[in-house]
């Protein structure tokens, strides 16, 4: 098993695609649909055996949820705030503008 390389609150870039987010959720491995699976162009088809992240992403036009392997991620050292609408509802932001995961009362 391998262990996650970045972490819950970390901002991210895809390596590839001009998109980055806020990490909100990690899979161990992968553990989406087939379909999404197939959907996936064979010749960047990403490995299943490693980290898959749930990122609250945005480009330059929209802000969405992604789903992206480890291997497609590098950190984003741009320090520019994530303006994704749900944001707040998860994440706090810390005066250094890292994200740090809201208390989360169970009754």
């Amino acid at each position: 098993m391998r262990t996650a390389k970045f972490r819950i609150g970390q901002v991210v870039r895809h390596r590839v695609y001009p998109f980055r987010g806020v990490i909100f959720d990690v899979d161990p491995t992968f553990s989406n649909t087939e379909e999404w699976w197939a959907a996936i162009p064979e010749e960047v088809r990403p490995l299943r055996d490693q980290p898959f992240y749930h990122l609250l992403a945005e480009n330059e036009e929209t802000e969405y949820v992604a789903y992206v392997s480890e291997q497609n991620l590098v950190p984003d050292l741009t320090g520019e705030p994530i303006r994704h609408p749900q944001l707040l509802e998860i994440f706090e932001e810390s005066t250094d503008g890292t994200y740090t995961p809201r208390s989360v009362e169970i009754h």
